[in-house]
């Protein structure tokens, strides 16, 4: 719709464009005016503002000034139109698409509420994306919603004030990254988002050392640092760049690229006897191999023995070809 108007604006554009040059040209030919003359005469007699003629016109240029008055009242009415009905029609267009985005949200739950849509948001935005994880941006500069809004959803508002949080569904909500990139605004959006929901697992970016302990006491589950694991896994590539390496194959782009992936016991009960790592047998059913065991409590054990005893709400990290995770996914129908 909007491509449309734009259209309409620009033949609008184009039509007073040559109604000014046909003015000024046949000025200058019929009443033999200078150019200046003939633009003079041009704009007073499109615009209607009753000046006076620079000069007596004879019958041929007073013919020629009743042409033109008449097809530039129809062609300016007609770029007054299109004018008001774009400006109208981008109104309209605007809110049906906030009335649209705010239906969407409402309908969310156990979602993801990302905080600022910056690099790091954007990067944490492409992961849930590929992992068709639900989520929602609170963002206030109204270009990049702009920019891209038709991608993901967002709302509109400061991500410290709690009625943006509730009108992003923080109730419902399960996750919350904080990536503004000042931590003061992360410290207050932490405050603010564990005040409105306690048992809501929050994730927030740090800059600082000093703002980690800060971010732990109002109520951050994770504090991350980008610039420092930035820096530790370019060190790392100085000391074991083979081993590095290996882990950045280790792709976890999506489904279709998945080389690991968290499973919890649950997904397997239905299917086979779940007393021990020996029972799955997961290496010769899928040719996926378990490398790690995150007990109910959130303890991990690293390469964990095939007798290794599994319980209730626990969970396994599954190592394997993106062709073993789709057929490991498939035999025991884990979506």
């Amino acid at each position: 719709m909007i491509n449309l108007f734009r259209s309409k604006i620009y033949l609008a554009l184009a039509l007073m464009l040559m109604v000014l040059a046909f003015g000024v040209f046949g000025y200058r030919m019929i009443s033999d005016y200078s150019w200046v003359d003939a633009f003079y005469m041009t704009i007073i007699t499109v615009t209607t503002v009753g000046f006076s003629e620079v000069r007596p016109m004879g019958p041929e240029g007073k013919i020629f000034t009743v042409v033109l008055i008449v097809t530039s009242v129809f062609i300016f009415g007609y770029a007054i139109s299109v004018i008001t009905e774009y400006m109208l029609g981008r109104n309209s267009l605007q809110l049906l698409k906030k009335k649209k985005m705010k239906n969407l949200i409402e309908n969310l739950d156990q979602h993801v509420i990302i905080c600022g849509f910056g690099r790091n948001g954007m990067q944490a935005a492409e992961k849930l994306k590929a992992y068709k994880k639900p989520f929602v941006i609170i963002e206030k500069d109204k270009e990049v919603i702009e920019r891209y809004g038709d991608e993901v959803l967002f709302i509109e508002g400061d991500a410290n004030d709690d009625d943006v949080l509730l009108g992003a569904g923080i109730e419902r909500a399960q996750y919350l990254i904080a990536t503004l990139p000042d931590d003061a605004a992360n410290l207050f959006v932490v405050l603010s988002a564990r005040q409105l929901k306690r048992d809501l697992f929050i994730i927030s970016r740090a800059s600082l050392v000093t703002s980690q302990k800060k971010l732990f006491l109002a109520g951050a589950n994770k504090v991350i640092m980008p610039d420092k694991i930035g820096g530790d896994h370019m060190a790392s590539l100085v000391v074991m760049p083979d081993l590095i390496t290996f882990m950045d194959k280790l792709s976890m782009e999506g489904e279709n690229t998945t080389n690991l992936e968290e499973l919890s016991i649950e997904d397997f009960s239905n299917h086979t006897n779940c007393n021990s790592l020996r029972d799955l047998d997961l290496r010769n059913k899928t040719g996926c191999t378990i490398i790690g065991y995150i007990s109910p409590d959130g303890n991990y054990t690293i390469n964990p023995e095939a007798d290794f005893k599994l319980q209730p709400k626990s969970k396994v990290i599954v190592l394997g070809r993106p062709e073993q995770i789709k057929k490991l996914n498939k035999m025991f129908h884990i979506e």
